[in-house]
This record gives structure tokens, C-alpha cells and sequence, in this order.
């Protein structure tokens, strides 16, 4: 069955939640003339697509409804875009969709651990006392979740297009140097690459040089800046650098900016020479009991809340499941033993996560 194949479809009423509106959304994406109804059972004779009612293929509510491999259960939402997603995106960048964006959603329909997306849909339902139709109620929200699709397609594809151009620039790269025509999305192709540097032209004006991070660590850069450079005002980088178009390195080491191509060149080689390179950090367990639920800081400075821990289905590998404090307040999950082993940061090796209290 394909997106624009499809005729009709049929949700339940009512209340509506992210899945069922975000289902809707991505249905009606790809084909505008799709007829959708709401309701509290499915009709008898109904012909078209069903889902979050009924007990069939794209409704969770029944016992022994799927969960994914990772531990996280499905929800309308997942299973609509299990079976559509490569459609839309490919297998390769579905799954990853269904990683970053998918599964956050349906973790929140499952187990109510809160998600900021979700509860902007919730939003759209109608107040305990207003007379609005939660139908049309339903429709405002699905509009505003296509949007939120759309957006996220359009970023996605773009980064197909980035892979493209970085692979192209990175075939030609020198000394660990990759330079880039324009700016695009760099990361998922040079950190597992020789590459230390990347350079690309500034929307300011002038070139930007980045620190590219180990791949497994992305935290840690292959060869950050000097200390000594960081946070510097523009009049005193050139003495300190002897290089005379630097004007500004970020105070964490990750970044600089520059005059010219050739001055960024120039830094880049200047901080190989003047910083140790450190060896990919190799991941220490710290297994030090089990991991409460609480607040914890990211050895990086972010704040995260851990909801609970789980097990894998079938390896029975301990999973934790964590909400980040900050930003969209995305939920995760991460193998408990990532979760407590240390990472090297600055030369030294640090827990990855620091529990801070209830």
C-alpha cells in the first residue's frame, strides 16, 4: 500500500492525543484528497485505513501491541510510520526519524512521561467549558503537526544534500583540513573521517573554522583550540597567534573566526602544532549501582531528569530513560552502561553524567 493509494481513513473521537493528530498529519501529507473521519468504533463495511481504534493493525490498545527492539512501545503514530516512513524518507533516514522524532512522541502516548510536542497538540483540544467542535478542533491541530513534518522532511533532505557536498569536499581535504564551499551540515560524515578541521564562509563575513569531534564522543574534539586563544578580545588574538586576520575563538575551543581562508588555514595548523592530540577517549564502565531517578548534569553542562530504568525485550540489556531539562525537553533513551561510563573532556576523564539529587 502506498501514501497516495490511499482513499479513506477513520481515527477515534473524542480527545485527541499526538499519535492520532500526527498519523493524520503525515496521511494527509502525501495525499491531500484523503478523506478522514473520526469516530468511537469503526463503522461495519468501512473500507480504507484504521487507526488508534479498532484493535488492528495501526492501534497499540491492545494486550500484546508491538514495542521495538530498543524497549520503546509503539503508538499509532510509530506503527502508521513503521509501515510508510521509507516512502517518505528512505529506510536509512526513516529509522533515523523514527529515533529522533517518532519514538519520543509514542514513549509519551505510552507512559504519559511528558513531551513538549505533545502537550502543544493537547492544547489544541477543546477547554472543559467551550462549546468548539473537537473535530474541527482535531483538523486545526493536524494543519499545524503538517507543518511540523514538512519543516523536519525539508531538514532532512537537506542533509542528504549536504552529505554530498561535504564527501566532495572531504575527498580533497589536507593535513586533517576539509574546506567547504558554503556552510552545510558537516558533522555525521567527518567525525568518523581523518578530518580535525573544517572551514566554510561566514555569514558575517569572513571564514569559520570548526574542531570536528570524535565519533563516538561527540563531546570531545579531535584537536580544540588553544586554551590560551579562548575568549581572547579580536585586538589581542594576532599577537597571541601571530596570525592577523583572527579575530574571535570561541571559550570553548570548538570554533574560530577569520579574515580570510588562509588566516582560518593558518589557525587550524597553528592549533595541531600547540595542542596534544588526544586518542579517541575509550568508554569506561562505571558500574557503581543502579541508576536512581533524579536530577543529573551532562558533563557538558546540560540538566536532565532520569524517569526510570527498563530492559531490553529481548538482549535484557538495562536501558535508562532520561528527559532533558532544557530546550524541547526531549525524552531518550540510552544504555545504562553508556549512562555511567566516563568520557575524556580537556585531558582528563570525567563522569559522562553527575547525579545531582531528587
Amino acid at each position: 500500500m502506498r501514501l497516495n493509494e490511499l482513499q479513506s481513513a477513520l481515527t477515534h473521537g473524542g480527545k485527541f492525543h499526538a499519535d492520532d493528530v500526527f498519523s493524520t498529519a503525515l496521511l494527509k501529507l502525501y495525499n491531500p484528497q484523503l478523506k478522514v473521519t473520526r469516530a468511537f468504533s469503526v463503522p461495519e463495511g468501512f473500507e480504507g485505513i484504521v487507526y488508534d481504534v479498532g484493535l488492528g493493525e495501526f492501534d497499540h490498545h491492545q494486550k500484546g501491541a508491538p514495542v521495538r527492539d530498543n524497549g520503546v512501545p509503539y503508538a499509532a503514530f510509530g506503527l502508521i510510520w513503521r509501515a510508510f516512513g521509507a516512502q517518505v524518507l528512505g529506510e536509512e533516514e526513516a529509522r533515523r526519524f523514527d529515533e529522533h522524532f517518532v519514538q519520543p512522541l509514542d514513549l509519551d502516548d505510552n507512559t504519559g512521561c511528558g513531551h513538549p510536542i505533545a502537550s502543544l497538540i493537547g492544547n489544541f483540544n477543546p477547554g472543559w467549558d467551550s462549546d468548539e467542535d473537537t473535530d474541527a478542533c482535531f483538523f486545526q491541530a493536524v494543519e499545524f503537526a503538517m507543518g511540523i513534518l514538512e519543516r523536519r522532511f525539508a531538514d532532512i533532505q537537506g542533509i542528504g544534500r549536504a552529505r554530498l557536498l561535504v564527501e566532495d569536499a572531504l575527498s580533497r581535504q589536507q593535513d586533517g583540513i576539509v574546506i567547504l564551499p558554503r556552510f552545510a551540515p558537516w558533522k555525521s560524515v567527518l567525525a568518523d573521517s581523518p578530518a580535525k578541521f573544517v572551514i566554510y564562509p561566514s555569514k558575517r563575513g569572513g571564514f569559520s573554522a570548526q574542531a570536528v569531534p570524535f565519533p563516538r564522543e561527540p563531546e570531545e574534539l579531535k584537536c580544540p583550540f588553544p586554551q590560551a586563544w579562548r575568549g581572547k578580545p579580536q585586538e589581542e588574538l594576532p599577537k597571541i597567534t601571530g596570525i592577523a586576520g583572527l579575530r574571535f575563538c570561541h571559550n570553548s575551543g570548538f570554533l574560530i573566526a577569520a579574515q580570510t581562508q588562509e588566516d582560518a588555514i593558518a589557525a587550524c595548523r597553528l592549533a595541531m602544532q600547540l595542542v596534544p592530540q588526544q586518542p579517541e577517549a575509550q568508554p569506561q564502565d562505571r558500574s557503581d549501582g543502579p541508576i536512581r531517578p533524579g536530577h543529573y548534569r551532562h558533563f557538558k553542562g546540560g540538566d536532565y531528569e532520569v524517569l526510570f530504568t527498563a530492559n531490553h525485550s529481548e538482549t535484557l540489556e538495562e536501558l535508562v530513560v532520561y528527559r532533558a531539562l532544557y530546550g524541547e525537553r526531549g525524552v531518550w533513551v540510552r544504555p545504562c552502561a553508556m549512562f555511567r561510563e566516563s568520557v575524556m573532556q580537556n585531558g582528563e576523564r570525567v563522569p559522562r553524567f553527575t547525579y545531582l539529587g531528587d
